[in-house]
């Protein structure tokens, strides 16, 4: 009762701030001699360069959202999953994966899938981040620092961009050297022991033509999920980062840009929470003859009571969300830099030749308690259990001796990129023929060995027990080339005729060659020369015998032809179709020859819209909007596998078809001066056509029947996976100049919802407990005084998830394959101040 009435009060004091704020700039606005609305300014516009050249975001003919420096900070929108709702058909997170950096992008039902390409790529300075194996992710820390804005383009890019994708692009756009000596230094301190410190400066070394801007960020957080067995935080944060830009404008004519980034990131891991644990399959379930328990007392020697099992979920129930207890010591490692060179050579005033060039690493190593007990369900790269006799079998008193911690101390991922666009521009008749035209090649390989140990499927009462429960492990080395031609052309028709004036037509095509090959043995050692291989359940006499190699080559032509007319100068109207396509991949977990490799993703998407900036009763409106028609086939599913013939468990992705039908708008409202209203809102509608395979299990299809090989699964009925049907967003910002040097103040308050969201990908809902996350909305506030008294010193608040909601952000799927479910919790609420001072100009 008294925290509803918390809320309630913290609710009506933010209301009555706006109010008063709205309030104090309608007084200002009554008093003022203009007294009409006529003067209202519209929405500001931000530069955008989703077409790769600089454009206003109202101008272009896509779905695309643009987040200012000054949104951005208000937002407070430092990571991938704090874009989480603020966009259209936008859903950001873990993918089932028991990483918390491990933040995925969707965008209109397609993203990422385990072991394949991602399918939004995250692009910084035009070049896309490195896309890691074992983890759904782009980049490392600090990626949004220093950014002169970031764009979330929709639907398939590859006409324009790098990287084929079938779902859209986030384009992140760092500031770059200007003629100006300026910088800024800003420090947060907030609950949780939140530290961070950001600064910039831009120094022109030879008047427009040396021109440096050097970039830092440092941030140190305590995590918001105890661990009670290892007494430390989980999911806190820890990191630092760096970017330098340099200038080169020898002449007027040319101008080369080199930058170069860097960050390192260490943190006590994930906080993965237990919610269930399978009882009555455990029941039914042996290893090597061994149940992994029975009704009744234990039986020393040979099994756990299931009430072992039992407690563990009672105990886990009485911790709560925000307390966990894992067997093994998580972590996380990510180290990540990258260097990139852009050439800018004016040929004259129509044509421009541009050369991108860039070299990247990426290197990342984890420890996961996927299952979050302090059983050996799922420990991956488990490198440290706890001491004997610190942790005892929940409700039993048996004392646990862990002895089977894994010896190998590979990363993950240790990956380089390079890659190379040759492009050209061109500017005809007076901009009314405009083109893009460019060559691209993309190398990701492995820059050396990679792997992890595991423990896993291990009986209650043989936890630690390397004789029953040995470490297993897994290589691999994967190399991703893409070689591509690509040109996009927009022809104002007014060239043809005056009366066709305003009227584009745009059209672009793209041919790509993709090649995926790589290596992969998943074994487990014996003895000495004795490997027992999984991928067939064969002895070799050395890791290499366990060892697979695959390759796959795929080549496919992608397109776009659209159509936009600005009726007028306030209102443009747009249409276009696009064929995107996403490349195939190699499964490291394979257990048939035939599913070592899985082939590409098509979407054909029919889309129309229109952006307006009008005048509602006087007032500044700017709405826009989208429909969308996509047809999808080849969607890659991760899913289990097992091998009846050799007794292999492992994985597989499986291929479906289906339609995605959508809608999406945004729109800002300025009724007074300094105040905007705004908000988005999307609304996808994704229906599988046809989702059939042969079970590697009996299995539950939409007949209701338990289907067995080689009978064939229909799950067509099944909700698509990472989709939010309903996503939207409320905000207001107003800014109140204080008069005479005392400065301005400025507030932000933003409402985020994000409905419901299935993460199962081959069950029938109700068969996987946990798999749909529950709907959740946020509230954000940041006040501002900025420029206090003249001083260039800027005083703020900010607070997100500010009622503190308790919401899911991952499930793991797990309850009928391994027995356990465990979940994500997002964070919760966050808050402190920040100074920021500015100098120079």
């Amino acid at each position: 009762m008294m925290r509803t009435v918390k809320n309630s009060l913290k609710l009506l004091c933010g209301a009555g701030m706006t109010a008063l704020w709205v309030a104090g700039a309608a007084h200002a606005q009554a008093q003022s001699s203009a007294g009409s609305n006529e003067n209202l300014e519209s929405s500001p516009d931000i530069v955008v360069t989703a077409q790769r050249r600089d454009e206003r975001a109202q101008d272009v003919p896509i779905a695309i959202t643009a987040f200012s420096p000054e949104r951005l900070q208000q937002q407070g929108i430092t990571q991938p999953q704090n874009l989480q709702a603020t966009v259209p058909s936008l859903v950001v997170g873990n993918n089932g994966n028991p990483s918390r950096e491990a933040q995925s992008f969707t965008i209109r039902g397609q993203g990422a899938t385990f072991q394949a390409s991602p399918g939004v790529v995250v692009y910084l300075n035009e070049v896309p981040l490195p896309a890691p194996i074992s983890i759904p992710q782009q980049g490392g820390a600090g990626n949004f620092v220093d950014l002169e804005n970031v764009q979330v383009l929709n639907g398939p890019q590859g006409t324009l961009f790098g990287r084929n994708t079938t779902g859209g692009a986030v384009l992140l756009v760092p500031k770059k050297p200007t003629n100006d000596f300026e910088g800024y230094v800003q420090g947060k301190f907030g609950n949780y022991d939140n530290k961070e410190l950001e600064g910039a400066i831009n120094i022109p070394i030879v008047d427009d033509k040396v021109l440096l801007r050097v970039a830092g960020a440092y941030q140190d957080r305590d995590g918001y999920t105890r661990d009670v067995v290892w007494n430390t935080d989980r999911d806190n944060l820890h990191w630092y980062s760096g970017r330098v830009g340099l200038t080169l404008r020898p002449t007027e004519n040319f101008e080369n840009y080199t930058m170069a980034y860097g960050a390192n990131s260490r943190t006590h891991g994930t906080g993965t929470v237990n919610t269930y644990l399978n009882v009555p399959g455990l029941a039914a379930t042996s290893l090597v003859g061994l149940p992994f328990c029975v009704e009744g007392p234990t039986i020393p020697g040979f099994s756990a009571s299931c009430d072992v099992y039992r407690a563990a979920s009672a105990e886990a129930a009485a911790r709560g969300p925000r307390e966990t207890a894992h067997g093994t010591n998580s972590f996380q490692r990510t180290k990540t830099w990258g260097v990139s060179n852009t050439s800018t050579l004016n040929l004259n005033e129509e044509l421009t030749l541009r050369n991108i060039i860039s070299y990247q690493r990426f290197k990342t190593t984890y420890a996961v308690d996927s299952d979050g007990t302090i059983f050996q369900f799922d420990d991956g790269d488990p490198r440290s259990y706890p001491a004997p006799g610190v942790v005892t079998l929940p409700g039993d008193g048996t004392p646990v001796v862990y002895e089977n911690a894994s010896p190998t101390r590979l990363p993950r991922d240790d990956i380089k990129v390079f890659t190379e666009e040759l492009q050209l521009q061109g500017d005809l008749f007076d901009k009314q023929l405009t083109f893009t035209a460019g060559a691209f090649y993309y190398d990701q390989r492995p820059a050396g060995a990679q792997g992890a140990g595991a423990t896993g499927f291990c009986p209650a009462l043989f936890t630690g027990n390397p004789l029953v429960c040995g470490v297993y492990d897994i290589r691999y080395a994967i190399t991703n080339t893409s070689k591509a031609l690509y040109a996009q052309s927009t022809l104002d028709l007014g060239l043809v005729s005056p009366a066709l004036q305003n009227l584009k037509v745009t059209g672009g095509i793209r041919y790509t060659w993709d090649r995926v090959r790589g290596s992969a043995a998943l074994y487990q050692v014996l003895a000495p020369g004795a490997f027992f291989c999984f991928s067939d359940n064969s002895i070799a006499t050395e890791a290499t015998g366990c060892q697979f190699e695959a390759n796959l080559k795929t080549k496919e032509p992608t397109w776009n032809i659209g159509v936009d007319y600005r009726f007028s100068p306030e209102l443009l109207v747009y249409g276009k179709i696009s064929r995107g396509y996403k490349a195939g991949g190699i499964n490291a977990n394979a257990v048939f020859t035939s599913t070592r490799t899985f082939p590409p993703e098509f979407v054909t998407s029919y889309e129309a819209g229109f952006k307006s900036d009008v005048r509602l009763a006087g007032m500044p409106l700017r709405l826009n909007g989208t429909y969308y028609y996509l047809t999808y086939k080849g969607i890659q599913r991760a899913t289990g596998d097992f091998n009846p013939d050799t007794f292999a468990s492992g994985a597989r992705v499986l291929s479906a078809d289906a339609r995605i039908q959508g809608v999406e708008a945004e729109a800002s409202l300025r009724p007074i001066p300094g105040v905007e209203i705004g908000g988005t809102f999307s609304y996808t509608d994704a229906k599988y056509k046809k989702y059939e395979f042969v079970p590697s299990s009996p299995t539950q299809d939409c007949t209701g029947n338990v289907i067995s090989a080689p009978a064939t699964v229909n799950l067509a009925c099944i909700p698509f996976q990472y989709v939010s049907p309903y996503i939207y967003s409320f905000h207001v910002s107003a800014e109140q100049p204080l008069g005479g040097d005392l400065g301005t103040l400025a507030m932000f308050v933003n409402y985020s919802h994000t409905s419901a969201q299935h993460t199962a990908g081959t069950s029938i809902p109700g068969n996987q407990p946990g798999e749909r996350l529950e709907p959740f909305g946020t509230l954000n506030l940041s006040l501002d005084w900025r420029n206090v008294a003249g001083s260039r010193m800027d005083v703020g608040f900010y607070a997100t998830n500010l009622t503190n909601k308790l919401y899911r952000v991952s499930n793991s799927n797990t309850y009928n394959s391994q027995l356990f479910t465990a979940t994500l919790y997002g964070e919760p609420r966050m808050y402190g101040v920040r100074l920021r001072y500015s100098f120079g100009r």
